[in-house]
């Protein structure tokens, strides 16, 4: 497993710490209701199908699909092989769905277990469509909102052994060729998987263009260009594209490695044997509470013109000359850059004192990532952590139970307190090298759910941040923290991990609500905190309250599961099996 190489930072500015909670609001949510002519296409768990990345990848499957590029209009597939639209304009005169395109799937020519049908919206004019059998289409759809009309015609069709669901896809063009980049996902039996369930999980990015053509004249055809393998442990919360297929970014409870390329396997270079010579640290770095003190070697005849030093708040390069810099990458911590300083010491070595934002905490690495200095702790420091690790050797199990900080009591802890076993990763892999380029431990920030927000741009994904949710934004095209912090939805982490039968949660692409739905009935919509008309006050801080977050619960009338749940500025869709309900949540 590739080492975490960067950290996803915060931005404080959309953190709100004095927020209290929701307030359960009364008001009435209109609901429409959509009766459906055929049943949704809704494929049920085989008992073959018994572990738990089957029920994540299929049987929490979205059986709605919401379109990026034209607002309030959703698509799903029947159980008679069509694929549905509803658009909607006006709340009170909704029509029935619309056919938009047939077709036929042959269980018989199916290698594996049947599995839902799986839709794809790839661009403003092009979709990819799994029958679940294992055949892959995609289809030329028109500019679905001007010609909502026209039947999708299919462009290219083929059978990619394995039944799979489509996880993501995108299209481009580059030098007058049409590329669409799509996601495969897979569990499949793993006959050398003897300690754990037996099964493992695939991950195909295909890519299909229409280079095909003799003559410039002749219509180029969409064929196979190049198919690639990932293989992991763990069904992935989140596996996207990046734009132009340059990459690929996925989260998963276990890490994913690529294993081959057009059916061949990636050879990977020898292990290096184990009597491997040990290197000389290149730099030794001590601390206080205050600062951080690093001391780089530098080569003979070394002078401050030769320097090249780079500081800000968050990144240091050092360099010498035009050789390779001996330190460069983001800090363990924020630093004050005008209270920082470096010296020439000797001729030997360079001296970076370096003067932390925020006293207290102790770092455990200069540059993240970096292995190449040696830490020097003082006798104080080691006293101290003697002291903290003592109660590991005791020979009772509290033996002070009176201390000012007890051992913590595991059944003080709720429900929602408890976070996975196994960290979460986030990784980054180029599209050339089929490498892991950027590599963040999730730790403890439980993934939640995954939107789309821009339509150009790769879906965002929510995360919990201690109590609070956070909404992150993959930009390829920064260096160092691709992925920003675009929102927050106050003490959603919290509330959502109350919800026991919690089967879906997504939010507005606007921020303005976010929405959580149960496996039967009830939808949850939490709001973001807006002025009050009225004056308020907090009776027991004694001050005014200027905004206020209001909580919202709808029933929809019906007995049937949820199967689909998404949401746009105004309104949510939610999906069960004879019915699809329009609930109003914006004017």
């Amino acid at each position: 497993m590739a080492s975490p190489n960067c950290s996803l930072k915060v931005n404080r500015e959309l953190l709100d710490p004095s927020f209290e909670s929701y307030r359960l609001s009364l008001d009435s949510i209109p609901t429409y209701n959509v009766e459906l002519d055929a049943a949704v296409a809704e494929v049920k768990l085989k008992d073959s199908q018994y572990t738990l990345d089957h029920v994540r990848a299929f049987g929490m499957y979205n059986y709605l699909h919401i379109d990026p590029w034209y607002e309030d209009s959703v698509y799903f597939v029947d159980s008679k092989g069509r694929v549905l639209n509803l658009t909607v304009t006006l709340d009170t005169a909704l029509g029935k769905p619309r056919e938009m395109f047939l077709f036929e799937s042959d269980p018989s020519l199916c290698e594996g277990e049947q599995l839902c049908a799986s839709l794809s919206l790839t661009s403003a004019t092009w979709a990819a469509l799994s029958d679940g059998t294992g055949k892959l289409t995609l289809l030329r759809t028109s500019k679905r909102g001007e010609s909502s009309h026209l039947k999708w015609e299919p462009m290219f069709s083929e059978r990619l052994g394995e039944p799979f669901i489509i996880v993501h896809s995108l299209a481009h063009v580059r030098s007058h060729v049409h590329t669409i980049e799509v996601l495969l996902l897979r569990v499949q039996k793993d006959q050398s998987d003897t300690k754990g369930s037996g099964f493992s999980i695939s991950l195909e990015w295909i890519t299909v263009d229409n280079s095909v053509g003799e003559e410039e004249r002749e219509v180029r055809k969409y064929g196979m260009r190049k198919r690639r393998m990932m293989k992991g442990k763990s069904v992935p919360h989140y596996a996207a594209v990046e734009p132009q297929g340059k990459g690929v970014v996925v989260a998963s409870e276990k890490p994913f490695t690529f294993t081959e390329v057009d059916g061949l396997p990636i050879e990977e270079p020898p292990a290096e044997n184990m009597e491997v010579e040990t290197s000389d640290p290149i730099y030794f770095w001590q601390q206080t509470e205050e600062d951080v003190t690093v001391c780089v070697r530098l080569p003979e005849g070394t002078t401050k013109d030769d320097i090249r030093f780079k500081l800000t708040v968050d990144f240091l390069r050092v360099r010498v000359g035009d050789y390779a810099p001996l330190l460069d990458g983001q800090l363990f911590a924020p630093v004050d850059p005008e209270a920082s300083t470096w010296t020439i010491q000797d001729d030997k070595s360079l001296e970076v004192s370096l003067q932390k934002r925020s006293e207290g905490p102790l770092w455990s690495e200069v540059v993240l990532g970096n292995r190449r200095g040696e830490y020097l702790m003082n006798d104080e420091q080691k006293s101290q952590l003697q002291q903290k690790l003592s109660y590991l050797t005791a020979e009772d199990l509290n033996p002070n139970p009176e201390k000012d900080k007890p051992p913590c009591n595991a059944q003080d802890l709720e429900d929602c307190d408890m976070f996975p076993e196994d960290s979460s990763t986030l990784m980054r892999f180029d599209g050339a090298t089929l490498k892991p380029t950027h590599v963040v431990s999730l730790g403890s920030h439980q993934f939640l759910f995954s939107v789309h927000i821009d339509p150009s741009e790769m879906p965002a994904f929510c995360l919990r941040h201690d109590v609070d949710a956070l909404l992150w934004q993959t930009r390829t095209n920064q260096d160092n923290n691709i992925w920003e912090h675009i929102s927050t939805f106050n003490a959603l982490g919290y509330v959502q991990a109350s919800k026991r039968d919690k089967k879906f949660a997504t939010c507005a692409p606007n921020f303005s609500y976010t929405a959580l739905c149960e496996c039967l009935r009830r939808v949850f919509i939490y709001r973001q905190p807006l002025p009050v008309d009225t004056v308020l006050f907090n009776r027991k801080q004694g001050r005014q309250v200027g905004q206020v977050a209001k909580q919202q619960v709808a029933n929809l009338d019906t007995n049937d599961p949820v199967l689909g749940f998404r949401a746009t500025n105004e309104r949510l869709f939610v999906l069960t099996a004879n019915n699809l309900f329009v609930l109003k949540v914006n004017n």
